[in-house]
């Protein structure tokens, strides 16, 4: 199997400085030799090296630089001489572009041009310079690069100066390859089925038909008596229910925060000018129901909002409990379902609100938000039309809405409920991975897994993407926590826990030993 990787360890940059003698030195005379048959760069300390292995041998690499002046400047003077301006925002120097002679097939070629694309376009480079040897024109040509200068270099080492753009790539014969990617996002969803209904019409009667078997399936699936269905995301689906707390007039209440989204719904909420009182815990901390008790007891409340599934941990809060405190002391309770709506069972029977979206754990595709209520809401004469609640609730649809979306939730919930015992097999094998049970950071439920990167996983989320997958871990939140999350929704999630699983077997014995 071959994977690649960023170079981080003692042992690998060794490697790499004895492919770079091999190559450089005894292949290509561009070097002196010398005893030890190693040859350390002089940019070494100012290159990020990508790295190719067959299982834990490293057979291949390239290295990247950005600080100028650029080898290739050395030799032909500033590249941007020759450059087209619109590609010259932020210019790269890949080097060192070697690969072991035994292996130097298609197969090695391509894993390699997957890295460099994966690299260089999160780091946001516009285009990639490189010095190439005239003896391997043709590999460079295969990965996409073109020669803008003319040619420098002695007659045994003779270099090519060319160039690697994005468009370039993208029409390259690699890239046509290279489709076989694969995410762990718990968001947007992958659609592999075809899309239909694209061209009914929300007022007709087929979409009539259409939008009342979807919402008797949400109705089915939630325990719900009414749900409201609304073009948008889940951030709008939580204004309406902000929104019908602010008409009613309903008096003061209580949020609960124990991570991102509980946060962004204390905010919500203070531009609301909610009446509200804040219980915090920490983040991915479940809440203390003896504590919850106490607030109640303490405190007039007339509403709780809290979030069921916090995405930003993949802590589940316990439904069950927050609906019997409610139950006791008469306080209707408001719930956020975005990330646990589809991803197991429960019943929003006792929420006085609560709001799930399409394009999460129902795995349908993003665009419709849902507001369930127990009642039906009165119209409001202060209230925004678009997160008017009651408008979404007289028989017809108000606003335009997309039938392709309707119809494709419509699809998705005949899956229920054999995909909760899906996604729960899927989430029993993310557990089973080698070596992730030890950085398994917080609570979790059958929708995403959350973990904590120690120093030696630094690169992970960059390694994996070098190898097309792609976990979540690039949101500002997770950054700082220094956290990257799997999810079990995505529909060729059986296909990517396989590669994930050969990679990480052979990862462990590179990083973690």
């Amino acid at each position: 199997m071959y994977w690649c990787k960023v170079a981080q360890t003692e042992a690998e940059f060794d490697a790499i400085a004895q492919l770079n003698y091999e190559t450089f030195v005894e292949e290509i005379p561009q070097h002196e030799p010398n005893a030890l048959r190693r040859k350390i760069d002089r940019f070494h300390h100012q290159n990020t090296y990508l790295v190719v292995y067959k299982e834990i041998e490293l057979i291949g690499m390239l290295a990247f630089r950005d600080q100028r002046p650029f080898s290739i400047d050395e030799k032909i003077g500033e590249v941007e001489q020759y450059l087209p301006q619109e590609i010259c925002s932020k210019l790269c120097e890949i080097r060192l572009l070697a690969v072991k002679k035994k292996y130097r097939t298609g197969r090695v070629l391509l894993k390699l041009t997957q890295a460099l694309n994966a690299f260089a376009y999160e780091k946001g480079y516009s285009a990639a310079v490189i010095s190439g040897t005239t003896r391997q024109e043709k590999l460079y040509k295969q990965m996409g690069f073109t020669q803008f200068a003319p040619a420098v270099g002695s007659q045994e080492a003779m270099f090519l100066p060319m160039v690697l753009t994005r468009q370039q790539f993208e029409e390259s014969l690699q890239q046509r390859l290279a489709k076989e990617n694969y995410t762990f996002y718990p968001g947007p969803v992958k659609q592999n089925g075809t899309i239909l209904y694209s061209e009914l019409s929300h007022r007709s009667q087929a979409f009539e038909a259409l939008y009342e078997r979807m919402t008797n399936r949400l109705v089915q699936l939630s325990g719900a008596p009414y749900v409201a269905t609304l073009v948008g995301s889940g951030t709008l689906a939580n204004e309406v229910m902000l929104g019908q707390l602010k008409e009613q007039q309903l008096g003061r209440g209580l949020i609960l925060t124990n991570g991102e989204f509980g946060e962004r719904l204390h905010k919500q909420a203070q531009r609301w000018s909610l009446d509200f009182d804040v219980m915090e815990q920490d983040w991915g901390m479940e809440f203390d129901k003896q504590q919850l008790d106490s607030f109640f007891q303490t405190n007039s409340y007339s509403w709780l909002l809290a979030v069921h599934g916090e995405t930003s941990t993949g802590t589940c809060n316990d439904l069950e409990t927050l609906v019997q405190l409610t139950k006791r002391y008469n306080v209707k309770l408001c719930v956020d379902c975005i990330s646990s709506f589809g991803a197991m069972s429960f019943s929003l029977k006792e929420c006085y609100l609560a709001t799930a979206v399409s394009g999460k754990a129902l795995g349908a595709l993003s665009g419709l938000a849902f507001v369930f209520s127990q009642a039906l809401a009165k119209p409001s004469t202060t209230l925004p039309a678009y997160i008017d609640l009651a408008n979404y609730q007289r028989g017809t649809v108000p606003f335009t809405m997309p039938a392709v979306l309707v119809g494709n939730v419509e699809a998705a919930l005949q899956l229920y409920p054999a995909r909760y015992g899906l996604l729960q097999q899927r989430f029993d094998r993310l557990l089973q991975l080698p070596f992730m049970h030890n950085q398994l950071a917080m609570s979790h439920y059958p929708m995403i897994l959350t973990l904590r990167c120690p120093e030696a996983l630094a690169n992970f989320t960059t390694d994996l993407k070098l190898n097309g997958l792609f976990v979540h871990g690039d949101s500002k939140y997770l950054r700082q926590r220094n956290l990257m999350q799997l999810s079990v929704i995505q529909p060729d999630f059986e296909e990517a826990i396989i590669r994930l699983h050969e990679i990480l077997h052979f990862y462990e014995q590179i990083v973690v030993a």
